[in-house]
């Protein structure tokens, strides 16, 4: 059975279009290069791929994904901002709140950043670790888009020291071989590649992509068991089932991308920063149509089958699933709680007394939007959550203000 997609209807996506930036001519023909493989693997697989499979080769395609292609993403010019470009506040106090299990797990301690945007969160981290004395022996970024690798290259290389450069690394995988350190992740599970459900009848069914005349539009196709389950278990936690309409995401391969990229951690933490909700909040009714969304300079709209290749896809954290994933990893549950109260537990007080004393008034400005943009309720602060795991290691009081695990 195929069913179309309900809203938004053709009206309202022409005229959502209209509002948006119209891309440039190499642009659109980028998106086009995109585009025809997404058509062929369409016609390759009986007519319709899953969401997940669209939404992974309009990030991730070689060459021609959002991540993998030269666009800019990063900062004013490009489609977002992430905290570490804000300015040093965040990465500091990350470093923060890492510091202590380096210096538990010891002199070969490794780091491992999972996406390294431009390099900014490197930058800082690795100077506010020396000056805490807990460098690690290696610091490596596994990132996937070689544009971005040799912008993180050319920023360390220009703004540490060489001792400092020398310990990072770049990896195309996790690391192959059994380790101790901490693993960091800002902003990246909401761009892992996410199937989307819906329910008919009280069935679960999965969208998918096909063509409709010249266009890719969204449809339902019955979804196997693996996804099916996974609606179920989150049925069953939330104590009743979904409406008939209801639609949303979920990511049952969730528990094995995390087994993945901690890899073979015998001690050590794993620290994920992101936006999203505990289970029971996430799907709410009036969240019918889930979380996904798409953002195009700095624009967010509803249109996740546009100019594929120029625009982020992204969608919200079930952080539920995450401490479920965490645990079923190994791990032992270290905490949740809002961007704002992991930075005032880490470091963020002595920040606030620096700033008080910086003589330039131009850069106490500067930091002080920073610190606002990074913690207030309307901006970064509640809806942005930091969850940790640890494994024969202390996160001390790295969670301890505005603990949320009861929400989980």
């Amino acid at each position: 059975m195929s069913t179309d997609s309900p809203p938004p209807s053709a009206h309202d996506r022409r005229r959502e279009a209209q509002s948006l930036p119209v891309p440039d001519a190499d642009a659109l023909e980028h998106s086009g290069k995109l585009q025809a493989l997404i058509r062929a693997q369409i016609a390759g697989n009986g007519g319709a791929i899953p969401f997940s499979r669209f939404m992974e080769l309009a990030l991730y395609a070689p060459g021609l994904g959002y991540y993998s292609a030269g666009a800019s993403k990063f900062g004013e010019s490009g489609d977002f901002i992430t905290a570490p470009e804000i300015g040093p506040i965040f990465a500091a106090c990350v470093a923060e709140s890492l510091a202590p299990v380096l210096q538990q797990v010891g002199p070969d301690a490794r780091f491992l950043e999972i996406g390294g945007g431009t390099g900014a969160f490197a930058e800082v981290a690795l100077k506010r670790l020396m000056e805490l004395d807990a460098l690690p022996d290696r610091y490596a970024i596994l990132e996937p888009s070689a544009q971005l690798r040799q912008r993180q290259r050319e920023r360390l290389q220009q703004r540490l020291a060489p001792p400092l450069f020398e310990l990072v690394e770049w990896l195309d995988g996790p690391f192959a071989d059994d380790w101790d350190g901490v693993l960091f992740a800002n902003e990246v599970i909401d761009a892992l590649p996410t199937p989307r459900f819906a329910i008919e009848a009280g069935e679960v069914y999965e969208e998918h992509v096909a063509i409709e005349g010249d266009a890719l539009v969204r449809v339902l196709r019955p979804a196997d068991a693996f996804l099916s389950n996974a609606v179920r278990h989150v049925e069953r936690q939330l104590g009743h089932a979904f409406e008939h309409g209801y639609r949303s995401e979920v990511l049952p391969h969730l528990p094995y991308w995390l087994q993945a990229v901690s890899g073979g951690m015998r001690r050590g933490a794993m620290l994920f920063v992101d936006y999203g909700h505990a289970r029971g909040e996430y799907y709410l009714p009036e969240r019918s149509d889930g979380t996904l969304r798409a953002y195009y300079r700095h624009r967010m709209h509803d249109q996740p089958l546009l100019w594929p290749g120029l625009q982020d896809l992204t969608s919200s954290v079930d952080f539920t699933a995450l401490a479920e994933a965490g645990v079923g990893a190994g791990f032992e549950f270290a905490g949740y709680c809002s961007q704002a109260s992991f930075l005032l537990g880490n470091g963020l007080a002595g920040v606030l007394e620096r700033i008080e004393h910086i003589a330039d008034d131009g850069e106490r400005l500067r930091r002080t939007q920073e610190v606002k943009r990074l913690t207030l309720p309307s901006e970064m602060g509640e809806r942005f959550q930091a969850m940790g795991f640890q494994k024969d290691v202390e996160f001390g009081a790295a969670f301890l203000a505005g603990d949320l695990s009861f929400r989980l």
